[in-house]
């Protein structure tokens, strides 16, 4: 039979031993809570991921702020925002002739090809002239820049355009292009559209 010290020392053991559990389950207690604290926050719906900025070489040449800079662009109708850009001056008088301010000004979620001014000048002056002159063949080219979409990846993909033909884009040494014209600046957002700047005018095949 025990000795009345060994049984206090049993005693004196058990309760350290209840002690050092309690600890535990405390710790454990702790965890349990902090995990439970943590879950909400997890479960929470994730942040909008951040909308990417414009890409490519002529990027560069945007005004950082005021007038044209990619924050003010962001403000208002693709027609709108075009008349800010420089680059995009034949542009806006072509969508002017052709009576599209507000049919692109009130779109939604689309994607236009745009051709800088450069661009308009490698077309021989006579041709420009002759299609700036004639409402419907201008339409029907500026209509083939126009995608009723936001393509979400360039790299390697095919998009209808209002016009009915299609934009066949690709990347290459990390350029892009549409057609055979390469994609100067693209990204750019607007209130409506996302807008490439390209340094060709796309020709419609029919």
């Amino acid at each position: 039979m025990p000795s009345p010290r060994a049984n206090r020392g049993l005693a004196i053991a058990a309760v350290a031993a209840l002690v050092a559990l309690a600890g535990c389950s405390s710790a454990g207690s702790d965890t349990t809570s902090a995990g439970a604290t943590a879950a909400p926050a997890s479960s929470a719906p994730p942040a909008a991921p951040a909308q990417a900025a414009p890409f490519g070489p002529a990027c560069a040449g945007l005004p950082s702020v005021g007038p044209g800079s990619p924050a003010e662009l962001a403000k208002q109708p693709v027609a709108s925002a075009a008349a800010q850009t420089p680059a995009l001056s034949t542009l806006v008088t072509a969508v002017t002739k052709a009576g599209l301010v507000d049919t692109l000004n009130n779109a939604q979620n689309i994607s236009v090809f745009a051709p800088v001014n450069d661009a308009f000048a490698k077309v021989p002056q006579a041709t420009l002239n002759q299609v700036l002159a004639d409402q419907q063949a201008l339409t029907n080219i500026l209509k083939y820049h126009v995608v009723g979409q936001r393509p979400t990846n360039l790299d390697s993909a095919s998009v209808t355009t209002l016009q009915g033909g299609e934009i066949k884009t690709a990347k290459s040494s990390g350029t892009y292009t549409a057609n055979d014209a390469t994609i100067l600046c693209g990204n750019i957002q607007t209130a409506n559209a996302t807008v490439y700047l390209i340094d060709t005018v796309l020709m419609p095949t029919s």
